[in-house]
């Protein structure tokens, strides 16, 4: 057994050769996220990127083209928002990762930051909404108070305007600043939120409840209130017919008007600046593209969009739409429905250039006990079987798709197969798929895998003595409960901040997650403690036979330290291979040389374990590197990512 407390920062390993190995260079590439701009004063922009090697803001004056990085943080920083008139930049203040802290302000162009909302103690974020006066709606929760939302005016103290135990965070603030959007889970279910409009003051003006107070499986979410004031419309995805899709709700009048916009598969929406129309964003299959919808005709429009994933788009006052798109093979680029490429990478001080590419995904439908279950593959050249690296995604209300992810990129670069599996609980298949693994939480997800792990096999593209499963968050969680209830499935596992001791990590995480975590197991574990203990990979721990690698952030308040280690006690105990590697961070890292660590360390222990792939004529691959890789930590609290 083998643990480390290694550095926030890693070595830099080369090729044989001398040179950087592609999988590094994936990581390393400069890259930036979907730019977002002002709602009055569209030329400033502001953006993420990891040019210096963490991911930080950077704003951008789209009229001098000046960028410049405003934030600068050992552990990086992705929270953050423009005021309206493009004034501030608002940036979520934590410490080390562990998501618990503060709003701070600095001037667009430069000076000293500033706590933005005085009088507000540290929390957890549960949203924010800033209006044009100066207002700021910010939404809290904390592990004593449960969610709070408060009305913060410039030169006052701040009012707190809701409070419930259960979670809840804000939604968006209309265009005049006399409406807030709550979403809110009053009713227990975490899973299916309700809507609340109320005042500035708090006064209630409508509600939306299609769970009909908790006795219905279906969820709203809030998208935004219409862009133009004396406009009360609110646009509220809904699951009415199965899926998401996109519905107006004016809480003023109550009027709820349908949109007909005849796609398969989930929809969601962004008003354009106008008001006119809506940008649908097309999610179906593991694949995405863009339509636009005239509200006044109905008629609905493809805006041309390379065949992959768009991971975020906003229209301009132009009427062109801006979108951050990749696919497995190709990395992620901010383009415009114009034809042009919108925003590159600032120059990087390491003098790396744009990220190799890699190899296509394909696709595998597979017979499974709750319907046929999509799986994506990436593999080497030659020919199987391969040892393979089943890559399980988080949330677990999330899917994997065709987009350019660093990790499983480098794994096909040192000759493994990757099998990512969409199983029962992940979003993009219907309402009912993702509600599929409530009370048996993890049994049913590795039920899935399993298939698809048969499949593989049988196909002939796994080699069956060399099956590694993977993942982190959720991912990391369903490797050690699929090590223990599968033994003989897996010749190696490796998990990053996972859930090791379910019971522990219920009573350690933050709030929002407990929430979720009644709803899935239909209470605590006092409750139903027979629930917990079969979800639980402790539970198993004995009968793994698998060696294991597990990766933790020492400040994670989603995955929690103190139950991995309870996990690694019990390994330990009975004197089972094992590797631990611990790093100052919260859950996942903004450090690219941090990445690049935890996943150097995740291959080598694989070789070590493994007979070592034959290399022989294998092409040199590229790498996809998201910013969402498994290791990454989701935007808000509510999922474990």
């Amino acid at each position: 057994m083998t643990e480390s407390n290694g550095p926030q920062r890693g070595d830099r390993s080369m090729g044989a050769d001398g040179s950087m190995p592609d999988w590094e260079r994936r990581f390393r590439a400069p890259r930036v996220g979907l730019p977002r701009w002002a709602e009055d004063a569209p030329d400033r922009s502001l953006f993420t990127s990891n040019v210096t090697g963490t991911f930080e803001l950077y704003a951008w004056d789209r009229a001098t083209g000046a960028q410049r990085q405003a934030t600068d943080r050992p552990n990086g920083t992705t929270g953050g928002l423009l005021s309206p008139d493009g004034e501030w930049i608002w940036w979520f203040s934590d410490k080390d990762g562990d998501e618990f802290g503060v709003w701070m302000r600095q001037p667009f162009h430069g000076g000293q930051d500033e706590p933005a909302t005085p009088g507000l103690d540290p929390s957890y974020p549960e949203g924010l909404a800033l209006g044009r006066d100066g207002t700021a709606v910010v939404g809290r929760s904390t592990d004593e108070g449960g969610s709070t939302i408060h009305v913060a005016r410039p030169g006052a103290e701040p009012v707190e305007i809701y409070r419930h135990a259960e979670s809840a965070g804000v939604g968006d603030l209309s265009h005049d600043g006399t409406l807030i959007a709550i979403e809110h889970t009053e009713h227990g279910d975490a899973m299916h939120s309700a809507i609340r409009v109320v005042r500035a003051d708090g006064t209630p003006v409508a509600e939306l409840d299609d769970t009909r107070g908790g006795t219905e499986e279906l969820g709203l979410s809030v998208m935004g209130f219409a862009p133009v004031d004396g406009d009360s419309r609110l646009l509220v995805g809904h699951q009415r017919r199965g899926r998401w899709e996109p519905l107006l709700w004016d809480p003023v009048t109550g009027k709820e008007t349908t949109l007909a916009v005849e796609l398969p598969g989930d929809l969601g929406a962004d008003w354009y600046p106008d008001g006119s129309a809506l940008l649908i964003e097309h999610s179906y299959q593991a694949r995405s593209e863009l339509w636009r919808y005239e509200l006044a005709s109905g008629e609905l429009t493809r805006l041309e969009t390379p065949e992959g994933t768009v991971s975020g788009a906003l229209p301009r006052p132009d009427g062109t739409v801006e979108f951050l798109w990749s696919s497995a093979a190709k990395p992620p680029v901010v383009r415009s429905t114009s034809g042009r490429v919108v925003l590159d990478p600032p120059t990087p001080a390491h003098g790396i250039g744009s990220a190799p590419d890699s190899v296509p995904v394909s696709d595998a439908w597979v017979p499974g006990p709750g319907g046929d279950v999509h799986a994506l593959v990436q593999k080497p050249a030659g020919e199987g079987p391969f040892p393979t690296v089943f890559d399980i995604h988080g949330g677990p209300t999330w899917h994997d798709s065709d987009a350019f992810a660093a990790g499983p990129a480098a794994w096909v670069d040192h000759g493994f197969a990757v099998v990512r599996v969409n199983y029962r609980g992940s979003t993009g298949y219907g309402r009912a798929w993702t509600d599929a693994l409530k009370h048996r939480v993890g049994l049913i997800e590795l039920e899935d895998i399993a298939a698809v792990r048969d499949w593989a096999v049988a196909s002939g593209l796994a080699d069956p003595d060399r099956l590694v499963l993977a993942g982190g968050s959720w991912g990391g969680y369903l490797t050690l409960l699929g090590l223990g209830t599968q033994p003989d499935a897996w010749a190696l596992g490796l998990a990053a901040v996972p859930v090791a001791d379910y019971v522990t990590a219920y009573h350690d995480e933050m709030e929002a997650l407990k929430a979720l975590d009644r709803t899935l197991l239909g209470g605590t574990p006092e409750e139903v403690p027979e629930r917990y203990a079969a979800s639980s990979p402790l539970t198993y721990v004995d009968d793994v036979r698998a060696p294991v690698y597990i990766s933790a952030g020492m400040n994670d308040p989603r995955c929690p330290i103190q139950q991995v280690e309870n996990y690694v006690d019990r390994l330990a105990e009975r004197g089972h291979p094992h590797e631990v590697y611990r790093y100052d961070a919260g859950h996942g890292s903004l450090v690219v040389e941090e990445r690049i660590k935890q996943l150097r360390l995740e291959i080598a222990f694989a070789e070590r374990h493994l007979s070592r792939p034959d290399r022989s004529g294998r092409p040199d691959r590229s790498d996809r590197a998201d910013h969402s890789d498994r290791s990454g930590r989701p935007d808000r609290p509510g999922a474990r990512g």
